[in-house]
């Protein structure tokens, strides 16, 4: 199979990177910089690097001529994104995934898989109310909690309109994804509790989630390329949990502290507006910001029985699932000095 992956430079991206390599399939990525660390690893990987960005055009129908399949997973993701971010981010999760797809009708690629996100859905409640697990076919509010979301929602609008128009699409949800070196706020808050500074504090205890691991996401990928039925939406989640009982986790397998007290979003909030300049100015996302106390305002309890049935996709229990992570973010943690060094996502990291 001949494989044109978009985003493979990303904490996800690399993973689908391996899985792809791993089944031997042809492999093209698109790079906005070929001299760059993920892009050279990506290259000893046995990937082809083509240069370009989905948010500019040209080159792309060359591209992506001679594909199989399509995997548009492009992205740019950051909770506690300052405007120059939030822009970026509308060109690439917006504007990058009308520019890509109509390049993939126009070279009439017979597969395409649109990666998406569950925060496109929306939340699936509210808490203090309870929440009930929901499938592909739940339909969201209007309302938006962040300008991810709203940017992924956007997108996955446009994502449905090229396939109403014909062109042969899955997408792929993931919900929220987790994973040793994960760029994201989950992944920066855990680094910050394996440093032991992670205060006694914190929001959104009784909120859901399904977090999924990426290597699974990444098999989850892979498989919704080799069998997925054109026209068809798959969810990928883990294990739904409270957040309180992910903190648990984290404090019983490092040993380290975790929140002990939940406080009300309202109260959080401000303080959190204080942190944005200052992680910006130390040169770490603002992943303690009024975004991260937003997102956790929603329950976002979402099941992958669909892709498990359809695609026969398998993912860790919750129970299996933090250990090894945990124990390959202290290894990687383990090989960098300074509390900055190892609290920062790495660009890439070598097997």
């Amino acid at each position: 199979m001949k494989v044109f992956l978009t985003g493979g430079t990303g904490f996800i991206g690399q993973a689908v990177v391996r899985r792809i390599r791993a089944r031997g399939w042809v492999l093209k990525v698109l790079v906005r910089n070929p001299d760059s660390a993920p892009a050279r690893w990506i290259a000893r990987q046995g990937g082809e690097l083509v240069a370009g960005d989905v948010t500019a055009k040209q080159g792309l129908t060359d591209a992506l001529a001679g594909a199989d399949v399509l995997i548009h997973n492009a992205g740019v993701y950051e909770i506690g994104a300052d405007a120059a971010t939030i822009a970026r981010m509308h060109a690439v999760n917006v504007e990058g995934s009308r520019i890509i797809l109509e390049v993939a009708a126009a070279a009439k690629i017979s597969r395409t898989i649109y990666v998406s996100s569950i925060v496109a859905l929306g939340a699936t409640g509210w808490p203090p109310a309870p929440s009930i697990p929901r499938d592909e076919t739940f339909e969201r509010e209007a309302r938006c909690l962040t300008p991810y979301e709203t940017t992924k929602t956007e997108g996955h609008r446009i994502a449905l309109e090229f396939r109403a128009r014909g062109l042969p699409l899955t997408i792929a949800m993931p919900n929220a994804v987790a994973g040793a070196n994960d760029h994201s706020a989950i992944g920066h808050t855990l680094r910050l509790v394996l440093l032991g500074a992670m205060p006694p504090v914190a929001w959104g205890g009784d909120v859901i989630f399904a977090l999924v691991d990426v290597d699974a996401l990444a098999e989850g990928f892979c498989l919704a390329a080799e069998k997925a039925a054109m026209g068809e939406d798959y969810l990928f989640c883990g294990d739904s949990a409270k957040m309180r009982d992910v903190f648990a986790a984290w404090g019983r397998i490092s040993g380290k502290m975790t929140p002990r007290w939940f406080l009300p979003y309202d109260l959080m909030r401000p303080s959190m507006a204080l942190m944005e300049p200052l992680l910006r100015a130390l040169g770490v996302p603002a992943f303690l910001s009024r975004d991260s106390v937003d997102t956790q305002r929603g329950h976002f309890n979402y099941t992958s029985a669909k892709a498990r049935r359809d695609l026969g996709w398998t993912h860790p229990a919750f129970a299996d699932m933090w250990p090894s992570i945990i124990a390959r973010e202290q290894a990687l943690m383990a090989k960098r000095s300074g509390f900055l060094a190892k609290l920062r996502h790495q660009p890439v990291v070598e097997d």
